[in-house]
C-alpha cells in the first residue's frame, strides 16, 4: 500500500530533503514545499557559520545512496564545513542532480494544513481523509493533497525577541533598522553595518558567542567597534559549554576561545541584565531593564538579539497537535530536551513514536520537533526521518528501531544542578568499583586504553 502513499514534506533544509530521499527509497512519492526560491534558504542566511559538527554528522545516508550515481564526491567526513560547503557540496546536488529535483516545489509557502472535509472538531471518518495543503506560490493559491504530512519548515523564520518575557520589548519593532536577529554576517556581507560601532549583542547560546566572538576580531581590524554581551543571567560561565570535555571539538573550542576573550576584558559583559524596553537616543539605541526610570540601560549604535527560536505553528491552526505547554514539542520528546531540566547538547534518538501528532499521519520532525529547546543537532533530524518514513511506509519495526550514535556535550545541567561527564554526559556515573571519571571512561580502560579522554 504505501507506494500509492503521496508525502507532503514542508521545508527543503537538509532534514527536509532527508525526509524525501528516505520517502522514496521506501517506494512512497515526496513532494516538497520550500517557500524560499532554492533549496536551503534558511541556510544561507548563515552560510559564513562553521558547523560544529563535521560531515559524518551532516550527510544523511539515504541522501548519500540517492546522489551516489550522480558522481557526488563524499566529503572528508572528519573535517568541519561552514554552511556554504554545506549548501554547495550537499544540499545543491541533492536538490538538483538527483530524483529530488521533480519533486521539489520552491516559492511555495504553506499557509495552511487540514484534513479534507473535516475541521479540527470533527472526529468521525477523519483519519480516512487525506491531508489538504494549503500555499502560495506567486501565481495565486495552490491546493495539494497527500496521505501523510512531515513539517521540516524549522524555526529560522521566528526568532524569539528581545524581551526578557517572551514578549518583544517596549520599542522593539519601532527600533527594528537598528537590530538584527540570528547570527549576522559580522566579517563578511554586513561588516560595513557593524564596523566602528557599538554592538550589543543578546543571548547566552552558541549564536550570541561565535557573534561577539568575530566582533572581537572586527574590533581588530575596525578601530571604535566596541562588542557588548547583555546576558539575561548572572553567571557568564554557563555559556562557555564544556571545553575540552565536549566530544564536538570544534563546540568546546569557541567556548573555550570566548571564555579567554571575556577573561582578556575585549568582550565587555553586562549581566544579570533582562531586556524590557528599548527607545532612541541621538540616532542610537537606549536598552533598558525596565520600561521606568529605576533599571539599568546602556547606549549602543546595534543590537542583535541571539535568543534562540521558537516554532512558527501559525498554519497548523486545524491540525489536532499534543504539544508541551511550555517549549512547544511534542509532549513524549519534550521531557528529553526540557532545558529547565537539562542541557546535554544531545539527545537520544527517538522518531514516528515520538514525534506523531493526534492527526495520524502528521508528523514534525527537524529543528522544529523541539519547539524552544536548543539542542538540536542534524543528525538527530536524519533519524527522525528515517523512521518517520518507514512509520508512514507501515514497517513499524523499522520504525522503531535505533540506528544512530550521537556525539555527547561534555557539560550538562540536570535539574538545575551542573556537572561534567560524571552526571551523564559520558555514558553516565562510573561504577563505584572502578577507578574513573564516567562510564565511557571506565569502558575505555576495560578495553587497555588510557581512557576516553574526557577526563
Amino acid at each position: 500500500m504505501s507506494t500509492s502513499k503521496k508525502v507532503a514534506i514542508i521545508g527543503a533544509g537538509p532534514v527536509g530533503l532527508a525526509a524525501a530521499a528516505h520517502v522514496l527509497e521506501r517506494g512512497m512519492t515526496p513532494i516538497v514545499l520550500e517557500a524560499g526560491p532554492e533549496a536551503g534558504h534558511s541556510m544561507r542566511q548563515w552560510q559564513h557559520v562553521q558547523l560544529f559538527s563535521p560531515w559524518e554528522y551532516n550527510v544523511d545516508k539515504a541522501a548519500a545512496r540517492l546522489l551516489a550515481p550522480t558522481g557526488w564526491n563524499s566529503p572528508d567526513p572528519q573535517v568541519y564545513p561552514t554552511g556554504a560547503e554545506l549548501l554547495e557540496r550537499y544540499i545543491e546536488p541533492l536538490a538538483t542532480k538527483t530524483a529530488l529535483r521533480d519533486v521539489i516545489r520552491t516559492s511555495s509557502r504553506v499557509t495552511a494544513i487540514g484534513r479534507a472535509g473535516f475541521d479540527k472538531a470533527k472526529t468521525k471518518g477523519r483519519e480516512a481523509a487525506p491531508f489538504e495543503i494549503r500555499y502560495q506560490n506567486g501565481k495565486g493559491p495552490e491546493t495539494l493533497r497527500a496521505d501523510a504530512v512531515i513539517d521540516t519548515s524549522g524555526t529560522w523564520a521566528s526568532p524569539n525577541p528581545a524581551g526578557a518575557n517572551g514578549l518583544t520589548a517596549i520599542g522593539e519593532r519601532e527600533a527594528a533598522a537598528q537590530m538584527s536577529y540570528g547570527m549576522p554576517d559580522v566579517l563578511g556581507r554586513d561588516r560595513a553595518r557593524f564596523a566602528g560601532k557599538t554592538v550589543a549583542v543578546l543571548g547566552a547560546g552558541h549564536s550570541a558567542i561565535g557573534t561577539l566572538t568575530d566582533l572581537t576580531t572586527l574590533a581588530q581590524q575596525a578601530d571604535g567597534t566596541q562588542p557588548i554581551w547583555l546576558l539575561r543571567g548572572t553567571d557568564p560561565a554557563k555559556a562557555f559549554g564544556g571545553g575540552a570535555n565536549d566530544k564536538l571539538a570544534a563546540r568546546g573550542e569557541l567556548g573555550a576561545h570566548f571564555a579567554s576573550l571575556v577573561a582578556s576584558g575585549k568582550v565587555r559583559v553586562e549581566a544579570g541584565f533582562p531586556v524590557a524596553a528599548i527607545s532612541q537616543a541621538d540616532g542610537r539605541l537606549r536598552i533598558a531593564t525596565s520600561s521606568a526610570c529605576c533599571g539599568r540601560s546602556i547606549v549602543v549604535d546595534e543590537l542583535v538579539v541571539a535568543t534562540g527560536f521558537r516554532p512558527d505553528l501559525s498554519f497548523l491552526g486545524e491540525i489536532r497537535l499534543r504539544l508541551d505547554p511550555a517549549i512547544e514539542a511534542p509532549v513524549a520528546l519534550a521531557p528529553l530536551i526540557d532545558p529547565n531540566e537539562h542541557s546535554c547538547g544531545t539527545v537520544r534518538p527517538h522518531g514516528a513514536r515520538e514525534l506523531v501528532q493526534d492527526d495520524p499521519g502528521f508528523y514534525l520532525a527537524g529543528i522544529k520537533s523541539y519547539g524552544r529547546a536548543p539542542t538540536f543537532l542534524m543528525i538527530t533530524g536524519y533519524e527522525q526521518v528515517r523512521s518517520i518514513a518507514a512509520d508512514i511506509a507501515g514497517d513499524r519495526e523499522a520504525a522503531e528501531r535505533v540506528e544512530l550514535e550521537l556525539p555527547e556535550t561534555g557539560v550538562c545541567t540536570r535539574g538545575g544542578v551542573e556537572g561534567g561527564a560524571s552526571s551523564g554526559c559520558c555514558g553516565g556515573p562510573a561504577p563505584a568499583s572502578v577507578e574513573a571519571c564516567c562510564a565511557d571512561d571506565a569502558s575505555a580502560k576495560s578495553a587497555g586504553k588510557s581512557g576516553c579522554g574526557c577526563a
